[in-house]
């Protein structure tokens, strides 16, 4: 009734009702993202008080990115079978769930428990496949654009809430970090279910652009049977593993490592945390404008090229780090090239997955793609965890990661040229 009434006041407007769904996604987003990032904060609030190893910790946060990733193509299957509202309130209430649980753990498998596997399933419910699930069904033009903002919402949301977690756990204590996120998935719930509709028809409307020959979404019988039909048919296709497989470093170099060790790496060269956490709360800008260009570039040039310079750009910014000395100068110019490229690359994946996998197929599609991703950011995250612990340093997970980059760089030109012919000749009839 309320999305109905709100649909009818924005038409008359002159404003499509997609945008308003945009807006409520971004804020979804932006709040379960910070919910996910914000463990990135607590490390050695946590170390110092349970005496949790670096690596004992980031076995836990390994799990929960592994989770995350490994939810979303079933994600886009569940919102194919239940809708939207559905899924995105269980995905709230799971992490409220594991939130609270945190407040009161006190030995690792109780980490594991709440933050790696409650949260963990819960955020991977609303993982960047919900976006790229809204840009499809919602948009026909300006599709590219849609997921740029969708995309910046939640890599900046896990980014930008990291100075306040940081200040408030340094000041309070880790636990009192915890309670903006919970009180704000409240709010975010309310939201959802008094505005948030599953398609365009629910609101008497077409998808933005529909020229009135795309076909109402039809919800298909078998949620998981389907992920699985759709993975088996995606593996035949060389472009799903080069897609895979550059998103695989995508996440090696991005959630795994920046966000969750960035802040620890730092504090081994004498920075402090909440000064280490504002350099993110930095990228989480710059990457906000990153991603929402990429969305609109995507729109109009090719997007293997643009893939290409997006992995190689975060690649030499990587190798860059170490000599920054960790100076305010050093630390703002890597933050501003890294920020602009964070996670830049989901629009152009999105676009690539949807020529190469069909409109009905994209979302599942992306979503086994986008596991590949967050398995690469597991990775990272065990990876630079079992770095400082063994060696005493992070340096050789950042190296790895800068490396993979330009080789994903390369990589991606192994996609056919003739698909992103026809993803232009698509869009122009868009």
């Amino acid at each position: 009734m309320f999305a109905q009434a709100l649909a009818k006041r924005l038409s008359r407007a002159g404003i499509h009702y997609g945008w308003a769904i945009v807006a409520i996604i971004f804020f979804l987003a932006l709040t379960t993202a910070g919910c996910m990032g914000i463990s990135g904060a607590l490390i050695v609030p946590l170390t110092k008080e349970f005496g949790w190893s670096t690596e004992q910790i980031s076995v836990a946060l390994a799990l929960r990115i592994v989770l995350f990733g490994l939810m979303a193509p079933f994600t886009a299957a569940l919102i194919d079978k239940y809708g939207f509202k559905s899924v995105v309130l269980v995905a709230l209430g799971l992490i409220e769930i594991g939130l609270l649980g945190a407040l009161v753990m006190t030995k690792l498998w109780h980490l594991v428990l709440f933050w790696g596997v409650i949260v963990g399933f819960g955020t991977g419910l609303t993982a960047m496949v919900l976006g790229a699930l809204v840009a499809t069904r919602w948009f026909t033009a300006r599709r590219g654009l849609a997921v740029g903002i969708l995309s910046a919402s939640s890599a900046s949301g896990q980014l930008l809430l990291l100075p306040l977690a940081a200040w408030l756990a340094d000041r309070y204590g880790w636990r009192v970090a915890l309670w903006p996120p919970i009180v704000a998935l409240v709010v975010v719930a309310l939201v959802v279910v008094l505005f948030l509709v599953d398609k365009p028809e629910d609101v008497g409307l077409k998808p933005y652009g529909d020229k009135g020959d795309t076909p109402a979404h039809v919800a298909p019988p078998a949620a998981f049977g389907r992920a699985f039909e759709i993975l088996f048919e995606s593996t035949r296709s060389a472009a799903f593993w080069v897609l895979a497989g550059t998103f695989f470093v995508c996440g090696l170099s991005t959630n795994g490592l920046i966000q969750t060790h960035f802040i620890a790496f730092c504090g081994d060269y004498g920075m402090p945390a909440v000064a280490a956490a504002s350099t993110l709360a930095m990228m989480g800008v710059f990457d906000f404008i990153g991603t929402i260009g990429s969305g609109w570039l995507s729109d109009r040039f090719d997007n293997r090229g643009l893939l290409s310079m997006y992995y190689g750009l975060r690649g030499l910014s990587l190798l860059y780090l170490p000599s920054t000395t960790f100076t305010v100068y050093g630390l703002s110019l890597f933050a501003v090239f890294y920020g602009l490229d964070w996670i830049a690359t989901v629009p152009p994946t999105v676009k690539l997955s949807a020529t190469h996998f069909g409109r009905e197929r994209a979302g599942v599609t992306y979503g086994w793609i986008y596991a590949s991703h967050m398995l690469g950011a597991a990775v990272a995250a065990w990876g630079g965890g079992f770095f400082r612990s063994t060696f005493n340093t992070y340096l050789p997970a950042f190296y790895i990661a800068g490396f993979a980059c330009l080789i994903a760089a390369a990589a991606v030109w192994l996609i056919g040229g003739a698909q992103t012919a026809r993803e232009r000749l698509l869009e122009a009839r868009a």
